[in-house]
């Protein structure tokens, strides 16, 4: 219950023990999600085309969920460092309260939108029917998606990375088990097709929640749960929604990112746009680690700040920027050694491979740079400062990536958009710098030189 080890224990140690466990999660749900995708295309092309049209809306209530998960992690971290339980538990708790509302809402509107959604991008009968079965099914766990993924950032929040670990882990498992039988009707499952697969989904999801309840209940949370601690001031829910919808839309922006690149490579070849799907896969193994160490650190960071431990703050900010560029550069260094393997996982058409090696070498250039923009916006989400981590994504995502690509594919073609990628990493770079710079003056913390 005791959570002074946050501001007691070795840095570097603390970092990799918070950030490890989140790192193996993060493996296992990039894992699940290359499963899923490959049962459902065995059912048909129309199945896998069907999924992917669903995957943005079921993108967007992850997203949600997330973000405000978030800014209850920062929230409950920062309370607790400043020893107010009272205000921890009412964040926790009415945080909770509000996700629940968030997923009626989300299940209403995305279920009785779908037909609409789905009408834009095709009109084929078969693949509009398998959207529907599976959207109908899947979103009708909305609010187990959003009490589970709000539980998983309160355990967080207290530095319990082992528990959210093992109840993602298990209900990733489930799902990937469940996927075959209920999709395929084996053992003592029908078939099931579009709908089994949803079901594997949502029951996976449900076991995630049912575990962390189990944890609630047999190892209490240093925060409590209580009808008591519901309370709707304008004040906690500025902070609540303060940070969670810049980190909501932070999550969403590179799906708009993808479409806008599609658009421009699409003019050029097909080759291309698969290419570029490609690296997106690739760069969800990439960018694991760096992630996982971010996740690691905002209760961290949260937790210091609220304890006054400011020194900590900028030790802890060092230390993670450091890891990740260290990571970043494992990532460029293979990009730079195997990229025909790499790219070859997902296509064995030799001109295609050749335009995905040169993509890799060009796009790699930025890996290493681009920890400090990934370790600045999870910093500044810790401190509350949802809107500066939104500049960064914006300038990262859309406002430089996008004008540049289609301004360097008019000088070098298709490679235009790729050259766009380091471009873009070391301008974001630069303004996360200063925007970094610029909060933490504000706030007494020094954390860049």
């Amino acid at each position: 219950m005791n959570q002074n080890f946050m501001k007691e224990k070795n840095i570097l140690q603390l970092v990799i023990s918070m950030s490890l466990p989140m790192v193996i999660s993060m493996a296992v749900n990039s894992l699940y999600n290359i499963v899923d995708s490959y049962f459902v295309a065995k059912i048909s092309e129309e199945a896998m085309t069907a999924l992917s049209l669903v995957y943005p809306v079921q993108n967007l209530i992850t997203s949600i969920a997330v973000g405000f998960g978030i800014g209850m992690n920062a929230r409950i971290a920062f309370c607790l460092g400043a020893g107010d339980e009272k205000q921890a538990d009412q964040a926790a708790t009415t945080g909770m309260l509000l996700s629940f509302i968030h997923g009626v809402i989300l299940m209403a509107v995305c279920t009785l939108g779908m037909p609409w959604f789905l009408s834009l991008y095709t009109d084929n009968q078969e693949i509009l029917s398998m959207g529907l079965t599976y959207a109908n099914r899947a979103f009708a766990f909305s609010i187990i998606i959003m009490l589970g993924i709000s539980l998983e950032k309160i355990f967080q929040s207290v530095g319990r990375m082992k528990v959210s670990m093992i109840s993602m882990m298990c209900g990733f498992i489930a799902n990937i088990v469940l996927d075959p039988l209920m999709i395929f009707g084996i053992g003592p499952f029908p078939k099931m097709g579009m709908a089994g697969a949803a079901y594997a989904t949502g029951i996976g999801q449900t076991i995630t929640l049912l575990v962390y309840i189990a944890f609630c209940i047999f190892r209490p949370l240093p925060v409590k749960f209580n009808r008591k601690n519901i309370y709707f001031g304008g004040n906690l829910l500025k902070r609540l929604y303060a940070v969670g919808i810049p980190a909501s839309l932070n999550m969403a922006l590179p799906s708009l990112l993808i479409s806008a690149l599609n658009g421009i490579l699409a003019a050029f070849s097909e080759s291309y746009v698969l290419v570029l799907g490609a690296y997106y896969k690739l760069q969800t193994f990439i960018y694991l680690s760096a992630n996982g160490i971010i996740q690691g650190i905002r209760p961290i960071i949260s937790f210091n700040y609220g304890a006054g431990e400011k020194k900590r703050v900028r030790q802890t900010f060092k230390v993670s920027l450091c890891l990740a560029a260290g990571v970043m550069a494992v990532g460029w260094i293979l990009s730079l050694l195997i990229p025909g393997q790499m790219i070859g996982l997902f296509t064995e058409n030799i001109s295609t491979i050749n335009i995905g090696i040169k993509a890799l070498h060009i796009i790699s250039f930025g890996f290493v740079v681009s920890a400090v923009s990934v370790t600045c916006s999870g910093a500044l989400e810790a401190l509350e400062q949802g809107m500066a981590s939104l500049m960064i994504s914006l300038s990262r995502y859309v406002v430089i990536i996008i004008p540049a690509a289609w301004i360097l594919s008019r000088i070098w073609g298709a490679e235009g958009v790729f050259y766009a990628f380091p471009v873009a990493e070391a301008l974001t770079a630069a303004i996360s710098a200063f925007i970094m710079k610029h909060v933490a003056k504000a706030k007494a913390i020094t954390v860049t030189d």
